[in-house]
């Protein structure tokens, strides 16, 4: 029997991207990687992107599968795409970013020769002309072969994106994104981590992740506590993995998460009212947690300590808020 070879499902949800879904979908449809099919779940979109996801379905019938579903958010259109895709891996690009030719070939390689369960690629932020603003390494420190039981420190030192993933399948069998609630990613991809055993890694920027003009600017509000809840949900999980002796990962990634990314997003809530009801709601967070001042102090990602790592302006917000010098925060918003 001809041993049949691996499929990767690519899994974009669209919505409203008419500008800027031709680019993610020719990347898609130039890929090295050969089983390949591209499931693009049009989530209500208003605009003219159903009319460019039918051009594309008719021009790669081969590779392109098209959904049209009522609106239901990213994660809905996102579980969408899981519950129809038949790959063996499943990725997830956003649809108005766009990935290398090679990445789901490399991924894919990548996966079957350390029998990963999960792989992982380096991002790069870019502008509408394809100037590269910021790369985002994601494990420096690392071999390409990362075995979780002796190198657990990744879970706490991780970005937790969908997008720059390669996911086996069989991690999905009984986890979905979680409805109605921003943050999904935060949420889900940990929960998913500690099903893993082993993480491979390529140093390549693979997934270009594009920084809008025209998107309306982010209005940051109580929505922010999701990020909160997403730690919960993860810590839950934690309970019952086979990681869940290992306290000081998890201290780890309470502190990068729960603290310092709900405090780079507190960092730009305007209106004074939810500014300090989210306050109260971290503080509450740390002290159930008995986080201590010197362990988000002492916090190290990838063997520095984070809080040093920062630019100058994120340095003095944190130390400020930890200070309780939330008044004087206020007048610097």
């Amino acid at each position: 029997m001809k041993n049949v070879p691996s499929k990767v499902s690519v899994i974009v949800p669209v919505y409203n991207v008419e500008n800027y879904l031709a680019k993610c979908l020719d990347s898609l449809m130039n890929q090295t990687c050969q089983n390949i099919e591209v499931l693009v779940v049009n989530d209500g979109s208003k605009d003219s992107s159903e009319r460019i996801i039918q051009d594309y379905a008719q021009r790669f019938p081969e590779k392109i599968k098209a959904f049209n579903k009522e609106n239901g958010g990213l994660s809905d259109a996102r579980n969408f795409g899981i519950d129809h895709a038949t790959g063996d891996y499943f990725g997830f690009v956003d649809s108005d970013d766009y990935v290398s030719e090679t990445m789901f070939e490399e991924m894919l390689n990548l996966a079957k020769k350390h029998e990963a369960e999960m792989v992982i690629c380096n991002i790069q932020k870019v502008d509408e002309h394809g100037n590269i603003t910021q790369k985002l390494t994601q494990i420096p420190n690392m071999p390409e072969k990362i075995d979780l039981e002796t190198n657990f420190s990744v879970f706490s030192d991780l970005s937790y994106f969908a997008c720059n993933k390669l996911f086996r399948k069989e991690l999905f069998e009984n986890k979905r994104f979680k409805k109605g609630v921003h943050f999904e990613d935060i949420q889900l991809i940990p929960q998913l981590l500690l099903e893993c055993k082993t993480l491979a890694q390529t140093q390549n920027f693979h997934y270009q992740y594009l920084e809008r003009t025209d998107s309306i600017s982010k209005t940051h509000n109580e929505k922010g506590l999701d990020i909160l809840k997403a730690v919960e949900d993860v810590e839950k999980t934690f309970q019952t993995s086979k990681y869940s002796s290992k306290a000081n990962e998890l201290k780890g990634f309470q502190i990068l998460e729960g603290i310092y990314t709900f405090l780079a997003y507190l960092a730009f809530v305007k209106n004074e009212s939810q500014f300090y009801k989210m306050s109260e709601e971290l503080e509450d967070f740390v002290r159930k947690r008995n986080i201590k001042i010197k362990d988000i102090l002492n916090y190290s990602r990838f063997g520095k300590n984070y809080i040093l790592s920062l630019p100058l302006k994120k340095t003095i917000f944190y130390l400020l808020f930890f200070a309780g010098q939330k008044k004087l925060i206020r007048k610097l918003i």
